[in-house]
């Protein structure tokens, strides 16, 4: 196993497309949302086990999340746990891993992570990132690993690639970050168009460079902490420096813009599990199509999916294509080709009935 090797899991989000068993104060990060057993956060930090040594695997989370974080991941020390003050997007976050990690080893090689993907081809899944990893620690090449599409997803953001004989690694030629659904139809469409699974692959020193060029607000604000990263004078620091960041996108500040952007295609059996369709399309259904989680009685209902507290016994009738969720105090009905509302539900529910709803 290799020492420059580090991983960053990124598990700070909310995950309010999700709602409402995605909830503020209990994002689906930490929930078993595939009844594993093991939460999301918990099963993305063992699918690393052969690929980085484990005082080499890092968490960025919300402050307000720690003691989640430790709870599930007894085995990471408190420099292993990185506490944002608050959300500014992935770019911020990447930048906060990438200083700190770069000071501890100059010569690592990074995996970034969601916290809160699946994977259900492991082997396959440990071979390519590691492909990835020699050739990160070889060129300066900034990589993502590429799913080929089965819908068109606006929540993603796709790559178009060079596509080059006998080379695993394909150059991107355009990267086009949450397209709107008329785009994201005619990228399906062509077929040269994979989704950006959100897993990156680079040399510390290769994106560090990359900040430098093309988002220097945020390299300034981090290359300020230089001597206060892994110290006892790091939070504070990182408190201050957050003030002075934007809120932006990895994708949309860096990656959509370098030349040196690569794409590995992996068919790991992967879903961002971003929304309840996400839930739905990976989970075995009943006869009828039907994704069960809960005590429920289903009568001439077909291919909805329902989730809801195992104390409450649930009786369904006549129901087509619905998402039926019940968490903590909100129950949510809502046709599965309009789960696109559920954000639109999140920000009324805040707005009109308070915060003790989401």
């Amino acid at each position: 196993m290799d020492n420059n090797t580090y991983v960053v899991i990124m598990a700070g989000g909310i995950g309010s497309r999700f709602w409402p068993f995605s909830r503020t104060n209990y994002p689906k990060q930490f929930h078993d949302v595939l009844g594993t057993g093991q939460s999301m956060l918990q099963t993305t930090a063992q699918r690393f086990a052969d690929v980085c040594p484990p005082e080499n695997l890092f968490v960025v989370t919300n402050k307000d999340y720690e003691a989640l974080v430790k709870e599930q991941l007894p085995q990471l020390s408190d420099n292993q746990i990185l506490l944002e003050p608050v959300g500014r997007n992935t770019a911020p976050c990447i930048a906060y891993a990438s200083y700190k990690i770069a000071q501890l080893n100059p010569e690592a090689n990074l995996v970034v992570t969601p916290s809160d993907h699946v994977v259900l081809k492991q082997d396959v899944f440990t071979d390519v990132v590691k492909d990835a990893l020699e050739a990160a620690a070889k060129d300066d090449v900034l990589i993502t690993l590429g799913i080929t599409p089965s819908r068109p997803d606006t929540g993603f953001g796709y790559i178009q690639y060079i596509d080059e004989e006998n080379s695993k690694i394909k150059k991107v030629k355009t990267f086009t970050e949450k397209p709107n659904l008329e785009l994201a139809q005619m990228f399906l469409d062509s077929g040269d168009f994979v989704w950006n699974s959100g897993i990156f692959i680079w040399n510390v020193q290769s994106i560090l460079r990359a900040f430098h060029q093309y988002l220097p607000e945020v390299s300034e604000v981090f290359e300020e902490g230089v001597n206060t990263y892994n110290t006892a004078q790091e939070q504070n620091f990182i408190t201050r420096a957050y003030s002075q960041c934007r809120n932006v996108s990895i994708d949309y500040g860096i990656m959509e813009k370098v030349d040196n952007v690569y794409v590995l295609l992996a068919d790991m059996g992967w879903s961002d599990l971003g929304t309840w369709n996400s839930l739905y399309t990976i989970n075995r259904k009943d006869e009828n199509g039907n994704v069960i989680d809960g005590d429920v009685m289903l009568y001439d209902t077909k291919d909805c999916i329902v989730k809801t507290p195992k104390d409450r016994l649930v009786v369904l009738q006549g129901l087509e294509d619905f998402i039926v969720a019940e968490y903590d105090n909100v129950l949510m009905i809502c046709r599965k080709d309009e789960e696109q509302k559920v954000k639109e539900f999140v920000a009324d529910a805040k707005s009109k009935k308070g915060a003790d709803y989401i």
